[in-house]
This record gives C-alpha cells, structure tokens and sequence, in this order.
C-alpha cells in the first residue's frame, strides 16, 4: 500500500534483503491454491512461508503452489512445522536448500501437540547448527525476552516470538513482553502465530514490531481475500501509529480546547 508522497519510505531489511511490506502470510489452510494466490495478492505480501514437509515433490501431474504464486516475484520461506526435534528440522531445511536453493528459512521446533509452543532449547541448539552451515534463520520462540536474545546470539537473522497460541486467533496476549523483546533486539522482531482480525494486526506493529506473520487469520476468514485486504491496512496502520508516537494516557479528562479565557 502506497503512503502519502509526504511520508518517508519504510522499509525493512532481513539478512540483506529489503522489503515493503511488513506482512508476511502462509500458505496453508485455503480451500484452494487459486484462492490462496488471491490472498496473498490482496495482501501485498512480498513473502510466503512454505511448509516443506508438506509440499508436493513427488506427484509432477499434482497441481503446485509454484503454479500458483510464482517464486521469481514473491519470496518463499521454507519453514519446519510440523518439526519436534532440532535433527527433524535440520534435516527438513536441508532439504529446502537441497530442492530449491532456500538459504533464508522459517525455523519452528515444537514441544508438543496441543500447544504447538515452541522446545526453546532445541530450537536455540537448531539454530546454532543451522547458521553455522550458512543457513539465515527466522525463528519461532517464545515471547521471552531472554530466549529471544539466546537466539539472536545462537545466530537468528530475526526472531518471531508468538503473540499466542497457533491458530488461536487471540492476539496478542504479553504486549509488555513483546515491547521488551523488540527494544532489546538489534534483528528484526515479527509476531507470529495468534492474530485473529485486522485490529491484532494494528496492535502489534503498534508495539514497533518489524512486522507480523498470519495465516489462520486469513485462510479460515469467511472472506479470505477480503480479510487479506484487511490485514494490509491494519499492518500498515499500526506501523504509521508506531511511528508518528501516540499520545500519552492519562487518568482524567484532558480538554481538547483550552478552558482559560473563555467567553
């Protein structure tokens, strides 16, 4: 989305490379890959993430995701859902890089099921290993301050704490976490994973998030496309909100008029 010609550009950068938009957006969930591709237009998400351990690369007559969203214009990250061990992941991401050429990855090493929260000691470990190898890592944690700086030093190109559950849809629950994680962190900080409509959206880039990753919010919405579409301003918004600074609270009333000299 295009800011007014008065308003400087604002972009970000993740291991060298430069975007626009601050929305990132999955690829699971939709009812089709045609319906997925209008999302992501509707969107204006330079980025997609890709499960890789869900991906056709057996069956050349199946339909693609490539087919669909074309990689040569939009930025695929691999990512490992569906991981429960840093070996899972690793061997997962090599994978990616060994099929596609992916150095830039989405790293999730998940402790359980029902939660779907992130093993933060096999994902550190993971992400030691993985940089050491050339990967550049964006990892899924905790909105922990302190995990998020254990990545960052294991190697992280940017972290991405949850701003809850998977697919919960509840927003973000610790914005005081997650205002500590992004003041303390020198890579970029996206929240990802709990963002269920446009005003989520708009609080956390308020909170001076790079940007935030979705797809539940916008593959289960009754409208997909239209909720994409959403997501874009709202993002855009809460970002512009971050940056011009809000006012500040207060207990009582504050006229907007002055009260001396009237008439």
């Amino acid at each position: 989305m295009n800011a007014h010609p008065s308003i400087p550009a604002d972009t970000w950068t993740v291991a060298g490379r430069t975007f626009s938009s601050r929305l990132i957006v999955g690829t699971g969930k939709y009812k089709s890959f045609e319906e997925n591709a209008a999302a992501v237009e509707a969107s204006g998400a330079e980025i997609v993430t890709v499960a890789v351990r869900r991906v056709n690369v057996t069956d050349p007559n199946a339909p693609r995701l490539s087919d669909f969203i074309d990689p040569t214009k939009i930025v695929y990250l691999p990512n490992t859902a569906g991981c429960f061990t840093a070996e899972e992941a690793m061997r997962t991401l090599r994978l990616a890089r060994e099929a596609g050429g992916w150095n830039l990855v989405k790293l999730e090493v998940l402790a359980e099921a029902k939660t779907l929260y992130p093993d933060m000691i096999e994902t550190i470990r993971a992400t030691e290993l993985l940089a050491k190898e050339g990967f550049e890592v964006m990892v899924y944690c905790t909105d922990d301050p302190i995990m998020t700086k254990r990545c960052e030093n294991a190697g992280a190109v940017a972290v991405m704490p949850l701003g809850a559950p998977i697919g919960s849809g509840l927003g973000v629950q610790n914005p005081v976490t997650i205002r500590l994680i992004v003041e303390q962190s020198r890579v970029p900080v996206l929240v990802d994973a709990g963002v269920g409509t446009a005003s989520d959206a708009a609080a956390a880039m308020e909170l001076g998030c790079d940007g935030v990753l979705m797809n539940t919010a916008i593959a289960e919405a009754k409208e997909p496309v239209l909720m994409a579409h959403a997501m874009r301003h709202a993002v855009a918004a809460g970002r512009l909100a971050y940056r011009a600074g809000r006012m500040a609270k207060r207990r009582y009333a504050d006229p907007s008029s002055p009260l001396a000299g009237l008439i």
